[in-house]
């Protein structure tokens, strides 16, 4: 195996954004617009991923499987129409999950947070 590369680390939360190993990357924590609508949240977090997927040279449809946090999971259609907006067919397994997050918004801060494995082998 290649070694481990680790991109986007945040020293205060003891965290990598982004890790690659072998043919795997492993993202965590991607979030955004925090503070506004559930469907907003939900695009600022695939934002954020993008980001971290282009610090690899990847994109949206080399996510294989996420991990969807809700504080209400009963936004699942909400992110399931960004989803179909954002992967253009390319989807990744899933599941969704229902969380108080532990966020200086309370209710009204944070509703969505996604972590996903995605493929780089073959050159990515």
């Amino acid at each position: 195996m290649s070694e481990i590369q680790r991109y986007d680390v945040n020293e205060v939360w003891a965290h990598a954004g982004i890790v690659k190993a072998g043919d795997f990357c492993f993202l965590s924590y991607c979030v955004g617009n925090i503070g506004q609508s559930v469907e907003a949240q939900i695009n600022g977090a695939f934002d954020h991923m993008e980001e971290r997927l282009a610090m690899v040279g990847l994109t949206l449809e080399n996510v294989v499987q996420m991990d969807c946090l809700f504080r209400d999971v009963y936004n699942i259609p909400v992110m399931e129409k960004v989803i179909k907006e954002r992967f253009h067919g390319h989807y990744p397994a899933r599941k969704s999950i229902e969380t108080n997050f532990a966020h200086a918004g309370g209710p009204d801060g944070l509703q969505f947070q996604a972590d996903a494995v995605a493929y780089c082998g073959n050159g990515g």
